[in-house]
């Protein structure tokens, strides 16, 4: 009965942690969607720039960083680029309604940032902290392992100090924002720069497919669930089957392949023999 419990506990789990997941997709607009170098890629030639390919345009204040095996910084002050097709279309969902809608995106707009020089070979870090439109942080990292000619720093070189914008923070990290952050939120795009394609996402039948398929699963897994709780019910314990397998018979009598014990008193004739020899 108790690994039943497990088992059972481990499905209510299961089942609860993907009912979180599918209740609560990732709502952030302006993600990283493509990258060059691409994330964990082997980079064999130096490189001028990375370019990071976003579902909107980063915002004027967001914050590029290149670092070097040993955490050196290369990167210079990067900038927007033209707009290019994505190879393959993201999907990120707007809350219309109570109802989370999918919007499929085929547009990337670029940040460029350039690389100064290429001092070492092995794991290179391209990180990034930005706003998007809807006010969501935009945070993450690109990995690739340079294996390229190495190069000195060009002359004059310095390399960058710079922090992120203490306004950035403010919306990207609340927690950790400095007291003295001011009250203005970083400029943002106006409206999202992307070409979504559902553009009749916001019709009412547009969701209503979304949501049985956010649900279903959920309900297939709560029933499955219940299934195995009256399995579990039903089905007698060990003990009890052990106890109505013992033979049962008139008393006095051995059961089956066990030897019947003698009995402790002699029968009447023996002890009328053994008196009679004694005389």
């Amino acid at each position: 009965m108790a690994r039943w419990l497990g088992q059972l506990l481990v499905l209510a789990v299961v089942a609860g942690v993907a009912l979180t997941a599918l209740a609560t997709p990732a709502s952030a607009h302006g993600q990283l969607a493509m990258s060059t170098p691409a994330k964990d890629s082997t980079v064999k030639e130096p490189m001028e720039r990375l370019e990071l390919y976003f579902t909107e345009k980063p915002a004027p204040n967001a914050y590029f960083t290149v670092t070097t095996p040993s955490g050196a910084r290369v990167d210079e002050p990067w900038s927007h680029g033209q707009p290019k097709r994505l190879d393959e279309p993201v999907t990120e969902y707007n809350l219309i309604d109570g109802t989370w809608q999918p919007n499929l995106y085929h547009t990337g707009f670029p940040a460029m940032v350039p690389v100064a020089y290429w001092p070492e070979q092995g794991l290179y870090v391209a990180r990034y902290i930005s706003v998007a439109s809807d006010g969501e942080k935009v945070t993450g990292e690109v990995k690739f392992t340079y294996k390229g000619k190495m190069s000195k720093p060009p002359k004059g070189w310095k390399a960058p100090t710079n922090e992120p914008d203490p306004a950035l923070l403010a919306h990207a990290e609340p927690s950790t924002a400095p007291s003295s952050a001011p009250s203005a939120g970083p400029v943002l795009p106006a409206t999202p720069q992307a070409t979504p394609q559902a553009a009749s996402s916001n019709a009412p039948q547009a969701g209503s497919g979304f949501d049985l398929s956010v649900w279903l699963l959920p309900v297939l897994l709560v029933v499955g669930v219940g299934l195995m709780v009256v399995r579990a019910a039903r089905r007698p314990s060990p003990r009890g089957a052990e106890v109505r397998k013992r033979p049962t018979g008139p008393p006095g009598k051995a059961p089956r392949g066990r030897p019947a014990t003698a009995s402790r008193k002699p029968p009447r004739g023996a002890r009328a023999v053994k008196t009679a020899k004694r005389r």
